[in-house]
């Protein structure tokens, strides 16, 4: 079963083996193993979330992690009007596995990642409080218990809106480290499976 993914966007252009070789040797301080793969991702287990700031867990429960270019950004039918610039590059960071230790690990990971980087984190859809069974991505009901998150967080968190297949436009959610931060936090976080 394949995990939750989000990402990372850069505004300035970096060489995809430049950021490994500043990520790389931070992994492999509370990660093993760590593996370049032979198309330049990363995958990498998580064995130690002090580095973190997470306390003890259960590694038996975890799976693998990968860290990977993100090819689609910046996309053509995305509107970054939001943003002072678009960005130019992208990352995704990703779980193996579903699950609540793989989902926690994600996002302390990412907001790691974020600080490193300055990079905003791209949720790959709207967070919700909450969701309710049936949400898709007509629901108007999504949009305005999303929004009603993002209101009581602190941070920047984007409305960020781009085509659908179906012809018409849509949203997701880009926020920066201090919104993924006060998120991690917030008791909805942990009902996300």
């Amino acid at each position: 079963m394949s995990g939750p993914a989000v990402g990372l966007w850069l505004f300035e252009p970096r060489g995809f083996a430049d950021i490994l070789a500043d990520v790389v040797p931070w992994l492999e301080t509370f990660c093993e193993p760590v593996e370049t793969k032979a198309d330049g991702d990363v995958d990498f287990w998580v064995r130690d979330g002090s580095v973190l700031g997470l306390p003890a867990f259960d590694p038996a429960g975890v799976g693998v992690f990968f860290l990977s270019e993100d090819e689609e950004i910046p996309a053509e039918d995305e509107d970054y009007s939001a943003f002072s610039r678009p960005p130019v590059q992208g990352l995704v960071v990703g779980a193996g596995c579903s699950g609540p230790v793989n989902h926690m690990l994600l996002g302390h990971l990412v907001l790691a990642l974020a600080r490193r980087l300055d990079a905003p984190v791209d949720f790959d859809g709207l967070l919700s409080s909450r969701p309710a069974e049936g949400d898709d991505t007509r629901n108007e009901a999504v949009l305005t218990r999303a929004r009603a998150l993002a209101s009581v967080l602190p941070g920047r968190l984007s409305e960020v809106s781009y085509d659908t297949w179906g012809g018409g436009r849509w949203l997701r959610h880009v926020g920066d480290a201090a919104f993924l931060e006060a998120w991690l936090q917030h008791p909805d976080f942990h009902l996300v499976k």
